[in-house]
């Protein structure tokens, strides 16, 4: 196994790790309830008002994979999951078109020296929606650069908007997941110190965690079959070290 894809192993493995761990922690176990009921008070609102923030994180290249935990841990997985999709959706498609419009000028500028573009450009006049899918489902591309990488391509608005959805589902839904589990670990934490710990709670939290592995285990397949597909399509993209060092480090939706 490559050094690249170890390190990237080990990150993701200490995210997790400290996604679970921390709601056990009481200050931390305290402040992400009240915010949860806080975002849960608002009803569909709080929903909304995540869905929308994604759109200025995406302007600003601002990691927005806090906003989908945060919808996972205070809402129901599938209306957040809806939510949410529905947001990084909007939030590419705006972030592409400012790209391609307004600010167009500035963001040559920004890829004129990474030696991936120029692949990348033909890849997509060639296999636009294909293209667009697998860096979408690959971790190893930024949500955030990957919005306006494309907005100077040759793809067209609709077809980069499908794929895009298509392909940052998967990824959406493995956060909502974890910020659900996030959200269990803090309450099972609370009736655990209250005293309140039951055979039930332990059963429902078993099948909690069963459904995160496996869409966990879902989810690094789709990635890695991707990044398979992706490097026979452009080789350039994810030739050793070449996307990490021309790449800020990835976020997720």
């Amino acid at each position: 196994m490559k050094r690249a894809t170890v390190l990237r192993l080990l990150i993701l493995g200490a995210v997790v790790a400290g996604l679970l761990v921390l709601p056990i922690l009481p200050p931390v176990r305290e402040a992400a309830l009240r915010f949860n009921e806080w975002l849960h008070s608002l009803g569909p609102w709080g929903l909304i008002l995540l869905a929308v923030a994604y759109t200025p994180a995406a302007l600003l290249l601002i990691p927005a994979w806090p906003l989908t935990l945060g919808a996972g841990a205070a809402f129901d997985p599938v209306g957040a999951t809806v939510a949410i999709s529905i947001g990084s959706t909007a939030a590419a498609a705006v972030v592409f078109l400012v790209g391609r419009t307004l600010a167009r000028p500035r963001i040559e500028k920004l890829f004129a020296d990474k030696p991936w573009f120029g692949p990348l450009d033909q890849a997509v006049a060639a296999q636009g929606f294909k293209i667009v899918l697998l860096t979408r489902l690959s971790p190893i591309f930024p949500f955030t650069w990957l919005n306006y990488a494309f907005s100077l391509t040759r793809v067209s608005f609709r077809t980069y908007v499908l794929a895009s959805w298509i392909g940052m589902l998967p990824g959406t839904v493995l956060y909502i997941y974890l910020g659900s589990a996030a959200k269990g670990l803090a309450v099972l934490g609370a009736d655990l110190l209250a005293g309140r710990l039951t055979r039930e709670n332990l059963v429902q939290a078993a099948y909690f965690f069963l459904g995160l592995l496996v869409t966990a285990a879902v989810a690094v397949m789709i990635a890695r079959t991707a990044r398979q597909a992706l490097s026979r399509a452009v080789p350039a993209l994810t030739a050793k070290n070449e996307a990490a060092s021309s790449l800020p480090s990835s976020d997720s939706t």
